[in-house]
């Protein structure tokens, strides 16, 4: 594939955050265990995380904090977690050091270039997508991750009964997504538009203080058919 056709408008704007000295540290000491380095080639996730386990990918984990608690309270999967920006990275290495957590690996990179190039055929078993940037201004919304595209090349990626759960606080992208997999023949909604908040997926302080505002934080949790189950 050229250079041209490799091209793709990103979801993200690498901004200039600052890492503390605890989150570089962190980088230092931990990356080189826990961190996976970018290559246009297939990785093997069960050497990646050592065993043969359920794998989930997170896609843009922000700070990591609920990330790993949901490692935390369910070591029998392994989360593969993707994130661009420094700070971030270094807050979850430092989390996994703090709590001894050995089932998440990270990539620093774009999370479309690494399902792309890096994630086999039929390799996940989960995805999850936790407060996208909603990307609010409508001459902006081309940049947001949830679109056909995308979830197409996904599709190939996710496990028959495999899941995808996403959640947003922008009512907008919650129709827009609700609309881009409800389209998706291989999808299932596992409820008539939007989900309860699974229990694993705990609150963030963010979320709490947007709903003690009235402000609202819509999910969705649909599953991939068998092959032979899609609408052609």
């Amino acid at each position: 594939m050229n250079e041209i056709a490799r091209r793709h408008i990103r979801s993200f704007v690498l901004r200039q955050g600052r890492t503390t000295t605890g989150q570089q540290r962190a980088i230092d000491a931990l990356m080189p265990v826990y961190g996976i380095s970018y290559r246009a080639e297939p990785l093997n996730l069960d050497d990646a995380f050592g065993r043969n386990a359920p794998k989930i990918l997170e896609i843009g984990f922000g700070m990591g904090d609920s990330t790993a608690e949901i490692a935390r309270s369910h070591t029998e999967n392994d989360y593969l977690c993707l994130e661009v920006h420094t700070p971030g990275v270094g807050n979850l290495l430092k989390l996994i050091g703090e709590q001894n957590l050995t089932n998440i690996r990270i990539i620093q990179h774009d999370a479309i270039e690494v399902l792309r190039d890096m994630i086999g055929d039929h390799a996940l078993d989960g995805v999850h997508i936790f407060f996208p940037d909603p990307w609010h201004k409508a001459r902006h919304n081309k940049r947001r991750l949830i679109q056909t595209p995308f979830i197409n090349n996904l599709m190939k990626k996710l496990k028959p009964g495999g899941y995808i759960h996403a959640a947003t606080d922008w009512q907008d992208y919650a129709e827009q997504i609700l609309s881009v997999l409800s389209s998706e023949s291989l999808l299932q909604n596992t409820e008539n538009d939007y989900a309860p908040r699974p229990a694993y997926r705990p609150l963030t302080k963010f979320e709490k203080r947007g709903l003690g505002l009235g402000h609202g934080v819509w999910d969705l949790v649909f599953v991939r058919k068998e092959d032979s189950q899609k609408v052609v």
